[in-house]
């Protein structure tokens, strides 16, 4: 019988690296070289709160995000092998200077500042949440959009072999799409988000480029977003075409006008799920009612 005394130097099999992990180091290292936490953005004092900020835990772990689970709490686990990094977000469509920006050279060109906005849900519940990021505006100035444009559209990420939920989500038209008119989409309020608690955006919250419209019901502000189309003629969205009879294009909050399922005239404050007024515009009125005239609220 032949006895094998390992030498000091050698390590146990156990303790080999994977192959598979070898053969994908550099996807690792790209993961490794995330920040876990962003440089200091000021805070812009023109968008306050009128309720506390939202824990991180309860933000960051109560998500919609039907490419992962239609269980909100189950999102945070399954988006754990998502890859936001390498990046790209492409704007193209009818502007003078289409292009194509890799994430980090948005962190580094556009003026990042953070802002405390409320997000409502179209299901009736609430968070407030001190986003990272920059004005959409200043990055469609970049690409000098035509007379043309009329619309803005916005076009998610499309990997079903990281997103669970569009391999098994039955007859959604994937990827997600959504989409803006021109005044709202350079409306000071839209904000192009990368962070969120000082922190680059979780996976789970639409990492790492998703967009925030306050005065919207949640489902505009898509996520993970890969290409951003300027066009002339109003664009489909996901859930207008998915579920016409519930979802419009506007989606502005409005306590007055119920959702076919359920009032609209209250929300329930993550974690707590207490229960307050929802406002028109939910708040935002000054900064877009001159937008639509009275006909889109």
């Amino acid at each position: 019988m032949l006895l094998r005394f390992p030498q000091a130097w050698q390590l146990p099999e156990r303790a080999a690296t994977p192959e598979s992990t070898y053969w994908n180091r550099r996807q690792l290292l790209a993961v490794a070289m995330i920040p876990s936490i962003l440089p200091a953005a000021n805070r812009n004092p023109d968008f306050t709160l009128d309720r506390a900020l939202t824990p991180e835990w309860a933000a960051t772990g109560h998500n919609n995000y039907y490419e992962f689970s239609t269980n909100k709490q189950q999102i945070k686990d399954l988006a754990k092998d998502f890859k936001p990094r390498p990046w790209t977000l492409e704007i193209k469509g009818h502007c003078a200077k289409p292009t194509k920006w890799s994430i980090e050279d948005l962190e580094k060109s556009m003026p990042i500042e953070e802002r405390l906005y409320r997000h409502r849900c179209v299901e009736a519940w609430a968070m407030a949440v001190p986003w990272t990021g920059f004005p959409l505006a200043e990055l469609l100035k970049q690409v000098e959009p035509t007379s043309k444009v009329k619309f803005v559209r916005f076009i998610s990420v499309n990997r079903p072999e990281e997103m669970p939920g569009i391999r098994f989500s039955g007859n959604y038209p994937w990827p997600y799409y959504e989409g803006l008119r021109i005044d709202e989409a350079m409306n000071p309020l839209a904000f192009m988000v990368t962070g969120i608690y000082g922190k680059p955006l979780p996976n789970q919250n639409g990492a790492p480029l998703r967009i925030a419209l306050p005065w919207k019901y949640g489902f505009k502000s898509a996520k993970a977003i890969v290409r951003i189309e300027l066009v002339e003629r109003k664009p489909d969205t996901f859930w207008n075409t998915a579920v016409p009879s519930e979802y419009g294009f506007f989606a502005n909050v409005n306590p007055a006008k119920p959702h076919p399922r359920w009032s609209q005239a209250v929300e329930q404050l993550i974690p707590n799920m207490d229960r307050v007024a929802t406002l028109p515009y939910n708040g935002y009125g000054k900064w877009v009612e001159a937008m639509y005239n009275g006909t889109e609220i």
